[in-house]
């Protein structure tokens, strides 16, 4: 295979004042592909409005949010391509804004690329929607990092077995490993929608601190595994995220 020439870059919403942590935002390609993903494609189409999203609620908390556009489409095997640019996007962050914590924010492929680099300094956090984790992917070192994962319950594009599976085998090694299961949506995360969004934005806050973790949250972290790893994603009734 050509290796991509192109160069990784981000688009980002800052907060008018002091930047004390920063969002990394990842989205979703394909196995192989060595082609420039398209500003408008479909994976990058529906990390946009968690994007807004997430960069809205935070920025009142003096939280920086950035959106990485990938130099290829895909993950490309031993090259794991996402990986390597989202390891770009932090260093790039730590250049811009110093050590403050960040969290990532993934989905599919994305949710992959944030658990790989999630031993890089400065993250205290993943969290990853439908993320694309198959068996050989490894458990990295999550010492005082949080991993949650939200999917959805008829995935036919990435089974949710997989992350089922993964999230078990990190569980048995860290403590601070959750998974929620999203009752009949598939990968595009179009049903529910608002759902979706709630979380994303209460669990990356959350993991800055920025504002208070749902109980939900923070009581499927308190289980023992197998329980907290396939927990009915039920939003607050009060639920501020969802009306932002």
């Amino acid at each position: 295979m050509t290796p991509p020439t192109s160069r990784p870059y981000v688009e980002t919403v800052e907060p008018a004042g002091r930047i004390t942590a920063a969002i990394l935002v990842l989205h979703g390609g394909k196995a192989t592909a060595l082609i420039e993903p398209k500003r408008n494609s479909l994976s990058m189409l529906r990390m946009r409005p968690f994007f807004a999203g997430v960069g809205k609620a935070a920025a009142p908390h003096g939280v920086a949010t950035d959106l990485v556009h990938y130099r290829v489409a895909g993950w490309n095997g031993q090259a794991a391509d996402a990986a390597r640019d989202a390891g770009w996007a932090l260093a790039d962050l730590r250049r811009r804004y110093g050590d403050v914590p960040v969290v990532l924010l993934g989905h599919s492929m994305g949710g992959r690329a944030a658990i790989r680099v999630c031993p890089a300094p400065n993250v205290v956090g993943v969290v990853g929607l439908a993320p694309w984790l198959p068996p050989e992917e490894p458990i990295p070192d999550l010492t005082g990092r949080t991993v949650l994962l939200a999917h959805g319950t008829r995935d036919r594009w990435v089974d949710s077995r997989l992350s089922a599976a993964w999230a078990l085998r990190a569980k048995r090694q860290h403590a601070d490993v959750a998974r929620f299961e999203v009752e009949g949506v598939g990968h595009a995360m179009l049903r529910r929608v608002r759902d979706w969004h709630a979380f994303a934005c209460n669990a990356v806050l959350s993991l800055l601190g920025a504002e208070p973790m749902w109980p939900l949250i923070a009581n499927a972290l308190d289980e023992e595994p197998p329980a907290g790893l396939q927990v009915p994603l039920v939003v607050p009734r009060t639920n501020p995220a969802v009306d932002r």
